[in-house]
């Protein structure tokens, strides 16, 4: 039972950042018009999107994966640490530096759901670090 509590925050974060991974990949690969009208944002070729949409996708499944069997998966919950560390940290950047002209909640939703999950994810790997 123990070991079962030591994995709950790495499954939590794992499943939370399948669910958001879902919601912008679907909308970046699908419907990048309604994304760039909701930023308010300067237009921006949809290529320049779809593609991240995509791997949003992929990274959601791959998390998805990992959640229900985390067993020796350092390598990718360390790389979803980074990945949304970075990811957060960037859009954080562009914000304070004012490289974007949209709207601000389209700024502040990610830059905290991003800094946030890679806390998680850093909790998670510490807390789970016997089975990893």
């Amino acid at each position: 039972m123990a070991q079962n509590d030591n994995v709950k925050i790495l499954k939590v974060a794992l499943i939370v950042f399948a669910v958001i991974a879902f919601v912008y990949g679907f909308g970046l690969l699908f419907v990048p018009g309604l994304l760039v009208s909701l930023s308010k944002g300067n237009p921006v070729e949809f290529a320049w999107l779809r593609w991240s949409g995509g791997i949003l996708i992929a990274l959601g499944i791959g998390c998805l994966r990992v959640s229900s069997k985390p067993e020796k998966q350092c390598i990718f919950v360390t790389s979803m640490a980074l990945a949304t560390l970075f990811g957060g940290l960037g859009i954080l950047y562009s914000w304070i530096m004012q490289e974007y002209t949209g709207a601000t909640w389209f700024m502040a939703l990610p830059t905290c759901l991003m800094v946030v999950l890679s806390a998680l994810f850093w909790w998670g790997l510490v807390q789970a670090k016997g089975i990893l």
